[in-house]
């Protein structure tokens, strides 16, 4: 009997858990929209921006007009919202699994940076790269990510007008952050060996990023880019429920024998 309650006893814990769980994933659950942030660099002030909500279908960032004496470039946010595109959504200790994919057009300029991608400030200092970025440049051809816990160059050549599909999965093991990116572009998905650090994203952001620099002669730089069917995701509880059951069946089948 001590038995049988000893096993009960590690089924309910195990209960236990996998609710906590469940109420850890509705926080990532709760986002609804985004919100974009003109101008986190503004070299080029008097430049025309191009800013489109209609996420998550689409949104577009874009910037026409950028010349002056002395700057580099202007760059503009957009960031997952939890409250109407109010204020960006920030990640919390809950918050230990994602999944995160969005379809990535860049055109305009390709003899200046021209550029966008998933960005991740590294607000809490534990990507030992520094911010992360996961994009599409048409200037060099780089379709993949740099910064936070590592490097991968996807070994596809973006083209400026092409619209492949980023995705970036995210799971925390105890104080290990683990990342894997991958590219899809008319072919084979092309997916990065899995990325650890030790750390984790409490207190971080998610979004995207559009980049364009400048030059000293009129009319000046353009481009833009569009972020179309943004997506982010969590396990469901559901999977969480299976796993539960799965593992009450093993302890009590562990008991018979």
């Amino acid at each position: 009997m001590k038995t049988l309650q000893r096993y009960t006893c590690k089924a309910t814990l195990i209960g236990f858990c996998l609710a906590a769980a469940s109420g850890a994933y509705a926080q990532i659950s709760s986002i609804n929209s985004a919100i974009i942030t003109p101008r986190v660099w503004n070299d080029f002030p008097s430049a025309t921006g191009t800013y489109l909500n209609n996420y998550p279908s689409s949104i577009t960032l874009g910037e026409s007009g950028e010349y002056g004496a002395t700057g580099y470039a202007n760059r503009d946010f957009w960031q997952f919202s939890n409250d109407g595109g109010s204020s960006a959504y920030v990640l919390g200790a809950g918050d230990t699994a994602f999944t995160a994919s969005m379809t990535l057009d860049v055109t305009g300029d390709t003899t200046v940076d021209n550029e966008a991608g998933f960005i991740i400030p590294n607000a809490n200092g534990s990507f030992g790269g520094g911010d992360l970025q996961f994009i599409a440049d048409p200037t060099s051809g780089f379709l993949g990510f740099f910064g936070g816990p590592g490097y991968w160059n996807s070994g596809i050549t973006y083209v400026a007008g092409t619209d492949p599909t980023l995705q970036i999965s995210y799971w925390q093991t105890g104080a290990t952050g683990n990342m894997q990116f991958s590219v899809t572009d008319g072919g084979p998905t092309v997916t990065s060996p899995v990325q650890s650090w030790t750390g984790n994203l409490v207190g971080d952001v998610l979004g995207g990023y559009y980049q364009l620099q400048g030059t000293t002669s009129s009319p000046g730089t353009l481009g833009q880019a569009v972020f179309d069917d943004i997506s982010i995701s969590v396990p469901e509880p559901s999977t969480l429920a299976f796993l539960g059951l799965g593992m009450v069946t093993l302890l009590l089948r562990r008991r018979r024998i």
